[in-house]
């Protein structure tokens, strides 16, 4: 059986994880969920991996849950609604949970359509680009009359504002990359052929530097956007006591003084 999931290293500290369900556009059933799932788990247990790279095979980045063979457990006299919700409480949110606090940072390369959960899923990266032929579409409201999930109602809004998330939910038009990029969904358009190697130079990039102060920069811009400034200054001042105590931080002062490249990977946490 062909698997749902596969991953490489690449660069020796890069993981590139591909979705593959091509033939369904790459839709959320269990068994994708669970083997992504897994695939991140295992690079976060493997201190030489210090960036994952998340992409899918075919034309289609993710269609959304896979409404005709999602294979999800139920039981006898669940309605319709009990089964979704289960199936998002043991699968979807624990995933999408699963990326945004991985150890390790996340780079999103969105090849083609990202369309419904897919959308949700394209967008909790750390860093999320996408080729020239990527859309995005949040079909839940027009077509099945329920709101975003996997994240979607969340990221939607917190990144491009209400007005426009609205637009893209109650209407369900796609919106192609090009747009996105430059309503701020994404950091980062790239031809279709250019876009693996671009993922790569970035997860590169990021391979190289303090990866866990990196997490810790994410973690405090998605604190920000439910805190006020004052919050928010007594959250800084209590995380940078802390990772001032780190060794990355000693690391990256004593190459600044020395005039020197720092050199993160040799410190174990």
């Amino acid at each position: 059986m062909t698997e749902v999931i596969t991953s490489e290293i690449i660069d020796q500290e890069i993981c590139l994880i591909k979705l593959n369900r091509p033939d369904t556009l790459n839709s959320l059933n269990k068994t994708l969920v669970d083997g992504l799932y897994s695939s991140i788990d295992e690079c976060e247990k493997n201190d030489s991996i210090r960036s994952i790279i998340i992409t899918g095979n075919g034309r289609g980045f993710c269609a959304g849950a896979d409404l005709a063979n999602g294979g999800w457990p139920t039981e006898d006299g669940w309605s319709a609604g009990k089964a979704t919700a289960n199936a998002m409480e043991i699968g979807f949110n624990p995933l999408v949970r699963k990326i945004v606090n991985s150890k390790k940072p996340i780079i999103n390369a969105i090849n083609g359509i990202a369309a419904g959960g897919g959308v949700g899923l394209a967008l909790c990266g750390d860093i999320v680009i996408a080729s020239e032929k990527a859309k995005f579409k949040l079909v839940f409201g027009p077509q099945l009359g329920i709101i975003p999930d996997v994240g979607a109602s969340w990221l939607v809004p917190n990144l491009i504002g209400r007005a426009k998330a609205n637009g893209l939910a109650l209407l369900g038009d796609d919106l192609d990359a090009k747009q996105a990029y430059e309503w701020g969904l994404i950091w980062q358009v790239v031809k279709n052929e250019d876009l693996l190697s671009e993922a790569t130079k970035i997860a590169k990039r990021i391979a190289d530097s303090a990866i866990t102060g990196l997490k810790a920069v994410v973690k405090a811009h998605d604190k920000a956007l439910v805190s006020t400034l004052d919050e928010q200054l007594n959250y800084e001042r209590d995380t940078q006591e802390i990772f001032c105590n780190k060794e990355e931080f000693k690391e990256g002062v004593r190459a600044f003084l020395e005039k020197r490249k720092p050199n993160f990977k040799d410190i174990k946490n």
